[in-house]
């Protein structure tokens, strides 16, 4: 039955190439758009280099505080506030603590060169697992000591000291000091905010001394790393407590908020307890596939109903000849799924074309998108709901046509 349904799809579309043309570029166009979509949230949300110790790691990226006037403040956090206080919880068995990447430039034979660089603890590096093309991290007896030494990433190595097998030893010059190189890691891309840099660096190595800011706000992200992931509610509940317990740092504040939350929950954290940052965005991704897909879903619903009022006659007859209603729908909606799978064949094509010119492009530095086998899983699902959608209203408009009015058109 499926293999006759196939071929009356087949010879539907040879009948008027033009329809099918839009019917197709529509399916095709808004698939690869969703596709490459999905690529960059898998990304984002599935790609766990360098920190692969996420399933018991907490991140801390925000506090907030409220005034009596229901203002509020939100932003990072101090190194004194992990240091002197989240550092005394019991439950972390390592806590890592780095600042968002903040920019200076560089010079090479007359070259201005953007540099990326961000300041770490010891055991960030512990919990963190890069892969170091050579060399190693800092220690914590170099971090002790002040030692001006750095890790840099690959495409810095090869941007700054060009194509030499190795750069251990040498020193790169950013903001008028040198560093010296201990440590290549391969390339994180610039999405992954907490662990993306071209050269990390002790953090007392700054020209400020972060220890001596004994306030709550400041500029760093703290990952908590449980022994065991059964450890992460009470790790959750231990910070929530001692949150809970912070003195008001000034006498109009009257609630602090800050939450030790899993990697995408802390991704999109607003700092506002009102606005879910994981609402807002599932929303805004749903509002945004909503879009896409409508258009094109209902340009192919006018065509659908379009090509059955062309073949009002041929349902006529078979209606004439036993043919139910529900077999007629049945039909249909299959020969529309198979017309927006071959649409779907396309996109994925598209999508393999659209991708390798975006990471040629390399717009959001590092990033690599691909489509693997979830990507295109969720690629198929598309194209049968699309097929789905789109087929309902115009077959249920098939079944209803009248047999004497369907065979007066012929």
């Amino acid at each position: 039955m499926l293999k006759n349904y196939f071929k009356i799809a087949i010879a539907v579309l040879r009948r008027r190439k033009f329809f099918t043309f839009i019917s197709l570029f529509g399916i095709s166009l808004t698939l690869t758009i969703l596709l490459v979509l999905t690529a960059f949230l898998e990304k984002i949300a599935g790609d766990s280099y360098p920190d692969r110790k996420r399933d018991r790691s907490l991140y801390v990226t925000r506090m907030s505080e409220r005034t009596k006037d229901n203002g509020m403040s939100s932003g990072p956090l101090s190194f004194y506030y992990f240091d002197h206080y989240v550092r005394s919880l019991k439950t972390p068995v390592k806590l890592g603590i780095t600042n968002g990447y903040e920019s200076t430039n560089t010079y090479v034979n007359n070259k201005k060169i953007n540099v990326s660089y961000k300041y770490t603890n010891a055991d960030y590096w512990d919990i963190m697992e890069y892969d170091f093309i050579e060399g190693k991290a800092f220690t914590k007896q170099q971090i002790d000591k002040g030692d001006r030494v750095t890790v840099i990433s690959e495409a810095m190595k090869k941007e700054y000291f060009g194509d030499v097998p190795s750069v251990v030893g040498k020193y790169f010059e950013a903001d008028n000091i040198n560093y010296r190189v201990i440590g290549v890691v391969k390339n994180v891309p610039i999405t992954s905010y907490m662990t993306y840099s071209d050269i990390y660096l002790p953090y007392t190595v700054a020209k400020t001394d972060f220890t001596k800011d004994k306030g709550y706000r400041g500029r760093f992200y703290g990952i908590l790393l449980a022994n065991s992931k059964a450890d992460l509610p009470r790790m959750r509940a231990e910070y929530e407590d001692m949150v809970k317990r912070l003195p008001m740092e000034r006498p109009e504040f009257i609630k602090i908020h800050s939450h030790a939350g899993s990697y995408i929950v802390s991704y999109v954290d607003t700092g506002d307890e009102n606005r879910s940052g994981m609402t807002f965005v599932l929303t805004t991704i749903a509002i945004f596939v909503l879009l896409v897909m409508l258009l094109p879903t209902l340009n192919l619903v006018n065509i659908n109903i379009t090509r059955i009022m062309e073949r009002s006659s041929e349902i006529g007859v078979r209606k004439a000849f036993g043919a139910s209603s529900n077999t007629l729908v049945y039909q249909f909606i299959v020969e529309n799924i198979i017309l927006t799978l071959l649409g779907g064949a396309i996109g994925v094509v598209l999508s393999f074309v659209a991708i390798e010119v975006l990471n040629s492009a390399n717009l959001i530095p590092y990033l690599v998108l691909s489509l693997n086998f979830s990507v295109l899983a969720i690629g198929l699902l598309i194209c049968f709901l699309f097929g789905l959608l789109s087929g309902v209203y115009p077959a249920w408009r098939m079944s209803k046509l009248n047999v004497v009015t369907a065979l007066k058109a012929q």
